[in-house]
């Protein structure tokens, strides 16, 4: 992969890739999300991605939101628990307008008085229509099972409560204690030269002032599994099923991501959908999920499925687990499985604002990018031992915690 980089005297880091295309995608990848959050401050780190396009020194919201839209561009943003992003797709004539746009509303942002009160409500139905969708609400709160008490385990969306009592000096607080220069990556893929992006890099960013990290995050906590059962009246019995797992910068990552895809990745003949869907009729969805984040993951299995079912599903996710945990796979289908997960990969790196979004990130953590060639060398070097070691670190029942909604 050809792309090129660059840190500014302020700390923030660029990456670009150029390529041939009439579109643009540029983005700015902030280190800073909910599981930074104080104890009063829940749901801050996703309010502010939401008050940012409320207004700046120079623009109201409909400027804000008219600038990209009126080119026939557009601008977002989403909140992780560790990242804050903001990306823009664009005509590649327009990248100067979309990184000002980016630039102004992440640092020049006013937070007007009425519209942080609108926004709250907004957020408010946002957070009322999450709880209405067990099947997402049910991963959070998983993860608030599993992390309890901890940082890291609250909800993104946070909660009306705290929202209501959110006030400007509280964002301001927010943004001065976690948005540091040196964690941030402004990143970009698209058909212009990189000495014209780091020159409007340096335009919209470089005077930005120095304001480097000088704490750490607050770190994990002891994880006890426990089992959880929540009366929801739903139609549809659904469960998580899952453990603590690795982080983004441990060796075995690679091995758990090939694992999870191989038992519940996005491929209809994943194990777990035989075995549960096409094989006894028994589930309508069945995946699972690996998260790593900067100092722990989680691996989790979710189902929904009907109340009589439950048992017998649970019995085979199981059984599914001790599989891999005492018989090795074979040469031939864990050659597959490479193939699979890194075709995967590669397909999705065609599209060139996933492209954007993922090299970002990984150069935010890693300080580099590595190409498909690299990814694929990483993949291959995975053998039958490691996915065994691994499936007996991470699939061990007497280690896994159990959400249920029924």
């Amino acid at each position: 992969m050809d792309y090129e980089s660059y840190t500014l005297e302020n700390g923030i880091r660029i990456i670009h890739l150029q390529t041939k295309s009439a579109v643009g995608h540029c983005g700015l990848i902030i280190n800073a999300g909910s599981r930074d959050e104080e104890e009063h401050e829940h749901g801050m780190a996703h309010f502010i991605e939401h008050t940012i396009f409320k207004g700046t020194k120079k623009r109201k919201a409909y400027h804000i939101l008219s600038r990209l839209d009126d080119v026939g561009g557009e601008i977002n943003a989403y909140t992780t628990k560790e990242e804050t992003t903001i990306h823009t797709s664009f005509l590649k004539n327009d990248y100067e307008r979309a990184m000002e746009l980016i630039s102004d509303i992440t640092f020049n942002s006013t937070f007007p008085g009425k519209e942080i009160t609108r926004e709250k409500e907004v957020i408010i139905e946002e957070i009322n229509s999450y709880k209405d969708d067990p099947a997402e609400l049910i991963f959070d709160e998983f993860e608030e099972l599993i992390f309890k008490n901890q940082p890291l385990g609250k909800n993104i969306l946070g909660n009306p409560k705290d929202l209501r009592r959110f006030t400007k000096k509280d964002i301001e607080a927010f943004i001065e204690r976690n948005y540091h220069t040196d964690e941030m990556v402004l990143c970009s893929v698209g058909d212009i030269s990189f000495i014209k992006f780091k020159k409007l890099a340096n335009k919209y960013f470089g005077q930005i002032i120095s304001n480097p990290r000088n704490k750490k995050r607050i770190g994990i906590g002891s994880y006890i599994p426990e089992t959880k059962i929540v009366e929801k009246n739903t139609f549809q019995t659904h469960c998580v099923i899952g453990n603590i797992s690795y982080n983004s910068y441990d060796d075995k990552k690679v091995t758990m991501t090939l694992l999870d895809n191989m038992l519940g990745g996005p491929g209809l003949n994943s194990r777990l959908s035989l075995l549960l869907r096409e094989k006894h009729g028994l589930a309508y969805h069945v995946e699972s999920n690996y998260s790593p984040y900067s100092d722990i993951g989680v691996f989790s299995v979710y189902f929904g499925t009907d109340k009589e079912n439950f048992e017998k599903c649970i019995k085979l996710i199981k059984k599914e687990f001790e599989a891999l945990r005492t018989k090795k796979l074979g040469e031939v289908q864990l050659k597959k499985a490479k193939r699979q997960l890194f075709g995967q990969i590669a397909i999705n790196s065609e599209n060139n604002a996933s492209l954007m979004l993922a090299m970002g990130k990984s150069y935010m953590l890693f300080d580099k990018v590595d190409d498909l060639q690299k990814i694929k060398d990483k993949i291959e070097a995975v053998t039958v031992d490691d996915i065994q070691n691994v499936a007996n670190e991470v699939l061990n029942i007497d280690k896994m915690s159990m959400l249920i909604y029924q």
